[in-house]
Order: structure tokens, then sequence, then C-alpha cells
């Protein structure tokens, strides 16, 4: 999976585009140059809105004309009223821009744009239905990584930081507040989740100074302090940094989770059947399903065309393994000999992980996809190790997509408690790395697209994307 910039907690906000921006057609310029100016200031409005956001997807706000940009964390809204008006009233300026006038290029942008406006429209309505928590991949998993990636370019973004800290208290009421108002709708988790997630806050806090969030601070302090002029070094006050850090943390952030514990803990009694009924136990679940499934895709077909079309790649799958393994000669074993030839498909990759390095092997896959891809662009990555304490509450592994003005700077983290053996050290790094999430974003960063392309976010596509080159190499390596 690829941690999200836009919404790095996308859940949190619906990935809804709150759009307010004005736009005045100015008669001395041709419809692109209109349209252009747009899509740049809707981009920036965008980013503004919530300092993670901005963060995480400009590294230098300034160079776009964002300055004093207010501290915000955002917070979850009931409202689905205004969320329905305001995607209207998006929708309505987008096209009051003629398409017909258009580039090929920011066509293209404008039907992106119209779909995302459309899909999050008829969406809006089930507002409620979205869960911002959820055990592995909610909130109270990615906010912590988010904000101990939260990188110091210099000390204003550690003051900033320190602010945001402040705000985790308030953030947290909203989503449970959020979660009140799904109970009382009968659209409440399971026990189940419910207990996963109340243990995952409970883990977190019982870290106290053994977790990551203190480490990870003392150890952006020290990079800052070392590329700092001079001058500025004199005046940087690293211990009282930590001392302020380590206040708010104990402050804010514990109590913060030790309060949404609690308060979901209170809403037991509206727990929901055990998960296994899915959306179809909830009144309107299947026409929620329907638009989940279309906007995740981005297709329109029904569920049952999807089913179908599902089924009939398995069968193709099935044919080519089948196939694959009369080639290795599978075919004309015992039962019992085919089984172990079959299972050395998925054994170690011999010569390939003789240097099972995360590093290592993401250099291997680099070349490996020369010959299938476009060479991709130069960029330094980083592989991050989970904590192993917090191993059984965090995804098996995920990459966090850099700024837009930043893209050489890339990062992966591995959840080694939920990596086996070698094969899947190796497909995982294929997923996200090379040719998988981090190729994908980095190469189409330096193509230049427009800003508020990078905004949006198609799950389909993404998760596609890096499936498929997961189970490419898979199958090249074993049988090609």
């Amino acid at each position: 999976m690829s941690k999200k910039r836009s919404a790095v907690i996308a859940a949190i906000f619906f990935a809804v585009l709150s759009v307010t921006v004005l736009s005045v057609h100015h008669f001395n310029k041709n419809e692109n140059q209109q349209f252009e100016e747009y899509t740049y200031n809707l981009f920036c409005q965008e980013v503004s809105g919530n300092t993670i956001s901005l963060h995480y997807t400009l590294k230098n706000p300034a160079a776009y004309g964002i300055t004093n940009a207010p501290v915000s964390i955002g917070s979850c809204t009931t409202d689905t009223g205004s969320v329905c008006a305001a995607i209207e009233n998006a929708l309505a300026l987008l096209q009051s821009y003629d398409r017909r006038r258009l580039s090929e290029e920011n066509k293209l942008t404008y039907d992106i744009l119209e779909e995302y406006y459309t899909t999050a429209f008829e969406l809006a309505p089930y507002s409620l239905y979205e869960e911002p928590l959820s055990p592995l991949t909610g909130t109270q998993s990615q906010l912590p990584v988010v904000l101990s990636e939260y990188q110091f370019y210099n000390t204003a973004d550690v003051d900033t930081y320190l602010k945001l800290l402040k705000k985790i208290p308030d953030y947290f009421d909203s989503i449970l507040e959020f979660e009140q108002a799904r109970a009382e709708k009968g659209l409440f988790m399971s026990e189940n989740a419910l207990g996963d997630l109340t243990a995952e806050c409970t883990a977190f806090v019982r870290l106290g100074k053994e977790n990551y969030l203190y480490s990870s601070f003392e150890e952006k302090l020290k990079e800052l302090e070392e590329e700092l002029p001079p001058k500025k070094k004199k005046s940087f006050n690293r211990k009282k940094y930590i001392k302020t850090h380590d206040k708010y943390i104990k402050k804010y952030i514990f109590p913060a989770y030790q309060a949404l514990a609690k308060g979901l803990n209170a809403l037991r009694d509206d727990c929901s059947d055990d998960g296994s009924g899915g959306l179809c136990r909830l009144p309107g679940g299947k026409q929620y399903y329907e638009l989940v499934a279309a906007s995740e895709t981005g297709s329109d077909r029904s569920i049952p065309k999807l089913q179908e079309l599902a089924r009939r790649q398995v069968m193709e799958d099935l044919g080519t393994m089948q196939t694959s393994l009369a080639q290795l000669g599978v075919s004309n074993l015992s039962s019992e000999d085919a089984d172990a030839r079959s299972s050395d498909l998925y054994s170690s990759q011999g010569m390939i992980l003789e240097d099972s390095n995360p590093v290592s092997i993401l250099n291997t896959l680099e070349k490996k996809m020369g010959n299938d891809f476009p060479k991709p662009p130069a960029v330094d990555v980083q592989v991050k190790y989970v904590q192993k304490s917090l191993e059984e509450y965090l995804s098996p592994a995920f990459y966090m997509i850099p700024a837009i003005d930043n893209a050489n700077s890339n990062v992966i983290y591995i959840n080694a408690g939920h990596i086996p053996d070698d094969l899947s050290l190796f497909t995982t790094l294929a997923h996200e790395g090379y040719p998988g999430h981090l190729y994908q974003n980095v190469y189409y960063m330096h193509q230049n697209p427009d800003p508020i392309r990078c905004l949006l976010g198609f799950g389909g596509y993404t998760e596609g994307w890096a499936t498929y080159d997961e189970t490419a190499l898979r199958y090249k390596e074993h049988v090609l």
C-alpha cells in the first residue's frame, strides 16, 4: 500500500475537495490559461487547508505562493448536506470552462476532476458509511507514522510540528463524534474490529518512552542541527525542543489515544455483528458498495459484470499456472512429487536473494525492470523497519509518497513481523518500490504534471499497478 499525500490520513477527510475557490474568467486570457490558473489556485487552496497535507505535498510552499498558512489538522464531519453542497458548487465551477477549447492535456485534467467530483457527489450522502478507524490501516495506525516522518527542513517546521501535537486531542474528539453518529445510525463497527482498535491504542500508549515518536523526533532534530549554518546553530536549543516534545507527548498524544479507546469502548453495545455480514447488512449497503466499487475501479460496469470479469481472470491465471508447471515437468511427476516441485516455485529466490538486504533487493529490481519499463529517475530511497512492539498493529509494508517538489527523497517501511520469508520480502519490495509505488510516483512526478493531478487518488489504479508488478515479477522470476 502507499500512504497518500493529499490526505495522508485520507480516510479522515473522505477525500472530498472542499472547493470554495473563486474563479474569475479573464477575457484577455485564452481558455487554457484560465483553466490552468483555476487548477493551480485549486491546488494551492487544497494543500493549504491542512498542515500535514501541505507539508507532505510541498517542501517549499512559498515557491507556490503559499505563505502563513494556518496550522490545522482538519476534522471529521457528519454534515453530509454541506459536503454535498460543496461538491455541487465545485462541479459547477469546473463545468463553467469550455472543455472543447482546452488542450488534450487539459482535457484529461478536466475529465479526471469531473469524474472525481461526480463520484464524490454520489458518495456524499453515504459519508457516515466511511470508516476512519480500522485495524492496521486506520487513523490510529497511520497518524504516528505520519508524525514520525514529518520532515524538519528548518526550525519553523519544528515549531509547527509541536503545534500540531497540541491539536491531536480535538482531532480525535471529532473522530469519536463521527463514530457516535455512525452508532446512532446503526453503522458502528463490529466487536472484533473494536477489540483490535482499542488494543492498538493501548499498545501505543504502553510503549511510553520506547515509542518511536520520541526517537524519530530526536533523530530529525540532530539532522537539522547538523545542516544549520553556524550562526543559527548557536541559537538552536535542541534540549529545549526535546523537553517540550516529551511534555506534549504525555500531555496531548497519549491522553488522546486513551480517550479514543475509552470512547470507543463506551459504544460497545452498538457494535454490529462479527463483520461477516459486510455492507449488505446495512440499509442502502448494496447501493453504497456499488458506488465504492465504481470509485475504486474507475469502471462503470455492474457488480455482476465485475464478478464475471474476475472469475474469467482467475480461470485464465489457473490455466497459465498449469501450463507453466507442465513446462517445468511437474505434470509428469507423481502427485506427491508434483506438490513438492510446485512448492519450489514459492521457495527462496536463490542467487537473487543471496543478499537479502532490502536496499540490495531494490537495486536488483530496478535493474531487472530495465527491459520492460522506461528508465526511472535517479532518487534516494530509505528502507525503515516498523518498531517491533507495533508490528502486530501495522500493515506489512507501505511507501511514503514524497513531496512533489522533493520527489528524490523516498521512504519505504517494512514490517518484519508480516514478512515470513525471502520471497515475501522480494515481492513486497516490488509492490512498494520498483516497479511498484515508488516508480509509479517518482516517474509521474518527473513528467511535470498539473499539480492538482497529484492530489487525486484512485485506488484501483494505484494498487492495481503495484499488485500487477508484484505478481508479474514473481511470475517472471520463477517461470520465464
